[in-house]
């Protein structure tokens, strides 16, 4: 657990260094490479973070929202649907317990590099480092 976070914040930081484009953060492709064996979290975690950025953009109309503020207005978002998922979801549906949210903070931190990028290069380069970092944990997990 601790190698693959270490290994994909590596990766994650050579990725933005390389490329300039930040893959959802740096820490979050480290996050999703740990649960990269249960798509349904990782689906619902990119889920709760486009709700998170649909409500940003919602109150963006109404109010002036930037820099610091648009940042923790994310993580906040981010964590309120993370939250209701978890609480709300398996009530109103028979769901399998593994479609749940990675986590509070990271469907804000992902938000919020959605809303500094565009979606197509953010997730392109989410997909792409955690499955490097977690093709690269197992590697070092057999040696």
């Amino acid at each position: 657990m601790v190698t693959t976070i270490l290994i994909g914040i590596v990766i994650a930081l050579l990725y933005t260094e390389l490329t300039g484009i930040l893959p959802g953060g740096i820490i979050v492709p480290a996050l999703m490479a740990l649960y990269l064996d249960q798509p349904l979290r990782v689906a619902a975690t990119v889920l709760a973070a486009f709700l998170s950025l649909a409500g940003y953009r919602f109150l963006s109309r109404y109010f002036l929202i930037f820099g610091r503020r648009r940042f923790v207005l994310l993580l906040l978002f981010g964590a309120l649907f993370g939250q209701l998922w978890f609480m709300l979801w398996p009530r109103l549906f028979a769901v399998p317990f593994d479609l749940r949210v990675i986590g509070w903070i990271i469907p804000g931190l992902l938000a919020n590099n959605l809303a500094r990028q565009k979606a197509l290069p953010t997730l392109a380069s989410l997909a792409t480092v955690s499955v490097l970092a977690y093709f690269v944990a197992k590697l070092i997990a057999l040696l």
